[in-house]
């Protein structure tokens, strides 16, 4: 006995009233409709219609056995409109993303309105976090991510990698004077990022790297402030505090306006490399799709 069809058989003579016109519904004989019941009754052991020369009726098992019916042939019908989705052309649906916050905040945001404009069908739910979130467990259908990769399952496609950028403001520049050199660093107030125990970077706010045409040099900083917020080490230089080692995507807007200068230009500062990261298995989703394209058209390395 095909079960998923005998339900559905059943499903027709309750809601037809009779066993002819669900014959009707399903095209088939009345016997078959009636071959059909009565096998599914056998498998169940137990009646769910009580018939007599003029009408059915359900037997109190058979009303909660219509409603279980219902149920199952209604979650078939969804699992196939989710077959189709996932199939269809049209980009649509939830897609949640993971980012670190100064790129999300600064880059991945402010083109998020561009990919909504071509995509109005793809709800957005973002979230900007340092955490490394499982992709699995998480709920998550694709991460954007700083640093070096653990080994996974999970598809990595590079990106630009997150540059940094030494700068201060013309107010400190004017009253301290401009260092000319990485040595000259010593003597001004450097302020520092205070990143997580366990990060690599961790010793940055005592010991500044960067690579010139004699190779790496790392000079001992020390400053006023140390501070757990890219926004706020920002801030703090904008505000003449003194000299910061920033994200790029942070800082480019206030190079660009005069409100930071860019300094030892010459030298190559520590980057990090970044990815975007999504499971194989959902890549055939075309919301997912579609944002994948979408960021490396933006920024793929």
């Amino acid at each position: 006995m095909d079960l998923f069809q005998a339900m559905t058989v059943y499903v027709k003579v309750v809601e037809t009233g009779s066993m002819t016109a669900a014959a009707q519904e399903c095209g088939m004989s009345t016997t078959m409709v009636s071959n059909h019941l009565r096998a599914l009754e056998q498998r169940l052991g137990v009646s769910l219609l009580k018939r007599t020369t003029r009408k059915q009726s359900l037997t109190e098992f058979g009303g909660q056995y219509y409603q279980r019916c219902l149920e199952v042939l209604g979650l078939v019908a969804d699992s196939e409109l989710l077959a189709e989705q996932i199939h269809s052309e049209t980009p649509k649906g939830n897609l949640r993303i993971t980012a670190p916050p100064v790129f999300g905040t600064e880059r991945l945001v402010p083109a998020l309105s561009e990919f909504s404009q071509r995509y109005p069908l793809i709800n957005l739910y973002v979230v900007l976090s340092n955490e490394r979130m499982d992709l699995v467990d998480s709920g998550f259908d694709v991460a954007i991510r700083l640093g070096e990769l653990e080994t996974s399952s999970l598809i990595a496609r590079p990106m630009q990698a997150y540059t940094l950028t030494l700068c201060a403001s013309p107010e400190y520049l004017a009253r301290r004077g401009t260092p000319q050199t990485p040595n000259d660093l010593q003597h001004h107030d450097c302020l520092a990022f205070a990143y997580p125990a366990n990060d690599n970077w961790r010793d940055t706010d005592k010991l500044w790297r960067m690579t010139g045409d004699d190779g790496e040099v790392e000079v001992p900083v020390a400053g006023t402030l140390t501070i757990n917020s890219s926004q706020g080490l920002r801030q703090a230089a904008v505000n003449g505090m003194g000299i910061i080692m920033l994200a790029d995507a942070l800082v480019q807007p206030d190079l660009e306006s005069g409100k930071l200068v860019a300094l030892l230009t010459t030298y190559q500062l520590p980057s990090r490399p970044m990815h975007l990261l999504y499971r194989q298995d959902r890549y055939r989703l075309p919301k997912l799709r579609a944002f994948v394209d979408f960021v490396m058209e933006k920024w793929a390395r």
